[in-house]
């Protein structure tokens, strides 16, 4: 596994006391970073994803709850990072709500969550994170997306969801077009299915779905020192698929 010195810095994943952004967190106490876990209603989870990134490295890990939604919560939410550990010098967007239902049988709350907690959750902590990293003149911003957001994936099934990705693929590569000259790289890590999927098509490329490990190796990539000339990238962790198999 790739692995990045990340010594002497502080990451924020949102949604990261479980699933996919607990992996990828983890994945950064490893390097050595400073760690603040985010959670929004599993505050159990998130203690014990600390806990464990203790054990894996980080000098220093603190808990932070809060609505990725909601502007003057996610400023208490670094608030707490910045007081505990530190300003943010590396943000992963993890967070997104996924409804598996035909649109017209999602009801709008759902329907603007899905939309909320992936597009604007992605907005909200970035723009926040911005101030402190323009500062220091160094930055990483990793969104996660979903395979098939290239080729504005379009299926019934989901479509929020689709909507949503698509939407933090554009905002990523605006994103990077921005902070080219502030010493931040923003790029996207999109999966097909990973491993703790509670959905699995029918057919899975190369004969298995996308593994932590296979996010964690892109996500470090992009942190590394030596990445720093890639910004507004999108890698696509799908074994080869392609949405027409949907």
């Amino acid at each position: 596994m790739l692995s990045p010195d990340l010594t002497g810095r502080t990451v924020l994943v949102t949604g990261s006391a479980k699933g996919i952004g607990r992996e990828l967190l983890l994945a950064t106490a490893e390097a050595g970073a400073s760690v603040a876990v985010h959670y929004h209603t599993s505050a159990e989870e998130a203690r014990e994803t600390a806990a464990a990134a203790a054990e894996r490295g980080a000098p220093e890990t603190t808990t932070v709850r809060g609505n990725v939604t909601e502007p003057d919560a996610v400023d208490a939410m670094f608030d707490a990072v910045e007081k505990d550990l530190g300003p943010v010098d590396v943000l992963v967007n993890n967070v997104g709500a996924f409804a598996p239902s035909h649109w017209e049988e999602i009801d709008f709350e759902t329907w603007n969550t899905v939309l909320e907690t992936n597009f604007n959750g992605t907005y909200l902590c970035s723009k926040r994170a911005l101030p402190a990293m323009r500062e220091q003149g160094w930055g990483r911003i990793v969104n996660v997306g979903y395979a098939g957001s290239e080729r504005a994936l379009v299926h019934p099934k989901n479509f929020p969801y689709f909507v949503a990705k698509t939407g933090v693929l554009m905002f990523t590569r605006m994103l990077a077009t921005d902070t080219q000259d502030d010493g931040i790289t923003v790029n996207a890590v999109s999966p097909y299915v990973v491993e703790n999927s509670d959905e699995f098509p029918a057919d899975a490329p190369r004969g298995r779905w996308a593994r932590f490990e296979d996010l964690r190796q892109v996500m470090l990539f992009f942190l590394d020192e030596d990445s720093d000339y890639i910004s507004g990238e999108n890698v696509e962790i799908d074994g080869g698929w392609q949405p027409e198999r949907l």
